[in-house]
């Protein structure tokens, strides 16, 4: 069974939700993956690397 997809800043399943986006870190590559909610607010990530967003 594959892992579920979880959003960075809020750690919810993101499986069958709207809005939800994944893209690599600008500064590792590292994928992010945020759900549309905590997108909508703008609420703070941190990469493993350090990188936080969003910028």
């Amino acid at each position: 069974m594959k892992d579920e997809l979880t959003c960075i800043s809020c750690r919810k399943k993101i499986t069958n939700t709207d809005g939800a986006v994944s893209f690599n870190c600008p500064k590792c590559k590292e994928k992010i993956i945020r759900c549309g909610h905590c997108r909508s607010i703008a609420a703070k990530y941190i990469c493993k690397c350090g990188f936080s967003g969003p910028v």
